[in-house]
């Protein structure tokens, strides 16, 4: 792993700047060893880049001048909003820049223009429409616990909650429930954004609508969210859970793409989730994302793997609470009545809402115990068009992964709806109206991840040759080609909005699309 280090010129100039900083904004900015370190790395554990301090503000205002300090001086500064940390290739560091902590703004309560408390959880209700204001730095898990108080939660969810609104709202946030929700991007009424010219601006898709339909999807480009008014709906209390395994992917395919197409928001009759994963010759069935299957099940399906190379898993989900219980058995009987799962490979489970939504939590705390959480994680996530994933199917997961027979790690595979996403926001997805999201969530030693960003680079590169026309989530590009490539037919509007909201380039570097 490659580590870069600012020249001792500009070094001198970057401690020069920052020391007229620290006299404007206080002393919320540092640059010691700890702080340094501890921005200059990521989830991902591959690439590191030392800033040359890092802000921890204690107001939006500290936030703001920053931005307008670095926008005022002849060489600008870039600047990075940190939430988790939990990107793979290094979208949050800013190479001899300023990395902003927004987590830092969790225990401050900084107030809105308009009075709205925007790092706490007001909870308002509109016309029978339930929302909340949550600050950009706040974890969606601390987002859940406050909302349940109140009988409501969010609409939208990413599998794994310990990541901030500001980092999922910036990249667009998805997991089984967006086939009828949509990603939490398109759950979002209004936000507060500073922009890449230090200004602080309310945004909505009736008031400030570009710059509002930018930040949704926009890798940070624009502006960093420091308020976000979220879509709640009442909490349901339990979970029925479902799981069903298959050996034919076309059945499996079919399967899904019919159980998605019941798909209306208040259609009592849907699911509430879905998603699909990969059982490949790795062990054990259940993986460090979710324990799922009985013990007593394992030389079952351990078998079934070993004599197909690949079992696909099908997972659903239906929520209930104490008005639904007595319907929910038969409508989830009538969900999976027909489908063609292998027989005698159904496991269900009925757990609380609260331990399903937060069930990658104990597969983080496995691998932590292990010494197998900060590791390097050389990530792969695809949308897929629906009409090529057989191809992929064939050419990716029976051919590169089963050649190359070093994938361990969970591979999700389910699809979604494209008319649940809103085409004014700067997230990219497949033109057609189903596409599936393919994830290969490695990890990896240190000594070990080459061979699997070179079995990424293998998938990439089968793609383009069969012309699979993927789009990648949570991307990374070496080249603004690459990015051109990526945005298609919304580059243009990406580079207007980035002359418009962020002219002097400061804002997320590590994005890697407007790099000189």
């Amino acid at each position: 792993m490659g580590e870069k280090f600012p020249t001792p010129t500009l070094l001198i100039v970057i401690f020069f700047i920052l020391s007229r900083l620290i006299s404007t904004i206080g002393y919320s900015l540092r640059d010691d060893p700890e702080s340094i370190r501890l921005a200059s790395s990521d989830y991902g554990h591959i690439l590191r880049e030392n800033p040359a301090a890092v802000l921890y503000p204690t107001s939006i205002d500290e936030i703001s001048s920053l931005i307008k300090f670095s926008n005022l001086i002849s060489t600008p500064f870039s600047i990075a909003a940190r939430g988790h940390g939990h990107s793979t290739m290094g979208q949050a560091m800013a190479p001899n820049g300023v990395v902003v902590d927004m987590m830092s703004l969790k225990n401050h309560h900084p107030s809105h223009a308009s009075g709205i408390v925007v790092n706490t959880f007001n909870l308002s209700v509109n016309n029978n429409n339930y929302y909340a204001d949550v600050g950009g730095g706040q974890l969606w898990i601390d987002v859940l616990h406050a909302t349940l108080e109140h009988g409501l939660a969010p609409v939208a969810w990413t599998d794994y909650l310990y990541l901030t609104v500001g980092g999922t709202l910036s990249n667009a946030g998805i997991s089984g429930s967006a086939f009828r929700f949509g990603p939490q991007i398109s759950n979002v009424y209004e936000m507060d954004v500073v922009t890449g010219q230090g200004d602080f601006v309310t945004c909505s898709p009736q008031n400030n609508s570009d710059l509002f339909f930018g930040v949704l999807g926009g890798l940070g480009q624009f502006g960093i969210i420091t308020r976000a008014r979220i879509a709640l709906e009442p909490a349901p209390k339990r979970v029925k859970w479902v799981r069903m395994l298959y050996n034919d992917f076309s059945a499996y395919a079919r399967d899904q793409e019919r159980l998605i197409s019941v798909n209306g928001r208040k259609q009592s009759n849907a699911l509430d989730y879905l998603e699909g994963s990969l059982l490949i010759n790795q062990g054990s069935p259940n993986n460090w994302r979710s324990s799922f299957f009985p013990q007593s099940t394992y030389s079952r399906i351990i078998s079934l793997v070993t004599k197909h190379g690949i079992i696909y898993s099908l997972e659903v989900a239906k929520y209930y609470d104490q008005h639904t219980e007595t319907t929910v058995d038969k409508e989830l009987e009538l969900l999976l009545k027909g489908l063609s799962f292998l027989p005698g490979f159904v496991f269900e489970k009925d757990v609380a809402y609260v331990e399903f939504l937060n069930r990658v939590k104990s597969g983080e705390e496995k691998l932590q115990s292990q010494g197998q959480w900060d590791v390097p994680h050389p990530w792969l996530n695809l949308f897929v068009p629906k009409s090529r994933i057989s191809d992929f199917d064939a050419g990716v997961l029976k051919g590169i992964l089963l050649k190359r027979n070093i994938t361990t790690a969970p591979v999700l595979l389910y699809p979604m709806n494209r008319t649940k996403w809103d085409d004014r926001m700067s997230a990219v997805v497949p033109e057609e109206e189903v596409f599936y999201t393919v994830g290969f969530l490695h990890s990896s030693g240190f000594d070990e991840w080459e061979a699997l960003e070179e079995q990424n680079k293998e998938i990439l590169k089968f793609c383009a040759g069969v012309g699979i026309e993927i789009k990648q989530y949570l991307p990374y590009y070496k080249t603004q080609q690459g990015w051109m490539n990526h945005f298609g037919s919304k580059w243009k509007t990406f580079q207007k909005r980035k002359a418009l909201f962020d002219p002097k380039k400061i804002l997320s570097p590590g994005q890697r699309i407007f790099n000189k």
